[in-house]
């Protein structure tokens, strides 16, 4: 009788064994398989570039839609900015109205050409003026292809003699194209015009 014990504990103890170590096994084996879809996951928000074939750099990939948006928004400010940002230095200018002609079409060169030939770049170099730009709101319009967009800011020019605040309106739209090393956000601005760009008021500088 008291063997037939024995026999029966180490059975319930062998099973009990079978039991945990089977209950493990599948922990075991969830864990791997949760912890390997998570891995896949994340290498595909990756991505591994060849600088010129001798070094491997790691970029990261976010989802091109969740930011377009945004990249609309920064490309058109970051175009304004450019455009209407003026010191009294010719390389200055140059150097900026050539990043700004990279992120538009014919339009942009259309505006430039028209306040070179009012003089105003050679006004700015010749009377010291400073203009800089302050954005204050940009709506794009995602319902339709090109993407319309308007742009409200204001400009600051600051002349030896006095301060003018300026108002800044325009319009224009987006189309996709590639993107480059000197347009990285992927749009081109058409059909760009101001459609306001008067003074609001003018201050005498005190130091003057």
């Amino acid at each position: 009788m008291k063997q037939l014990l024995n026999i029966q504990r180490q059975f319930r103890f062998t099973v009990y064994a079978l039991m945990a170590t089977t209950v493990l096994s599948i922990g075991a084996g969830v864990y791997t398989f949760v912890s390997s879809l998570r891995l896949v996951k994340e290498s595909r928000q990756k991505i591994y570039v060849l600088d010129n074939g001798q070094s491997l750099l790691l970029a990261l990939r976010a989802d091109i839609s969740e930011n377009r948006s945004a990249e609309a928004r920064h490309h058109v400010k970051r175009f304004h900015e450019l455009f209407f940002t003026l010191e009294p230095d010719k390389a200055y200018i140059e150097n900026n109205i050539r990043e700004a002609l990279y992120l538009a079409d014919k339009s942009a060169m259309k505006q430039y050409r028209t306040f070179k030939e009012n003089n105003l770049y050679n006004r700015v170099i010749a009377s010291d003026i400073s203009m800089t730009l302050q954005s204050d709101s940009i709506s794009v319009d995602f319902s339709n292809y090109p993407y319309r967009f308007n742009y409200y800011g204001k400009q600051k020019i600051v002349r030896k003699s006095n301060t003018t605040i300026r108002q800044l309106i325009t319009r224009g739209q987006l189309r996709n194209i590639s993107r480059t090393d000197n347009n990285t956000h992927g749009f081109l601005i058409e059909s760009w015009m101001i459609e306001d760009n008067t003074d609001i008021q003018t201050t005498r500088r005190t130091n003057f």
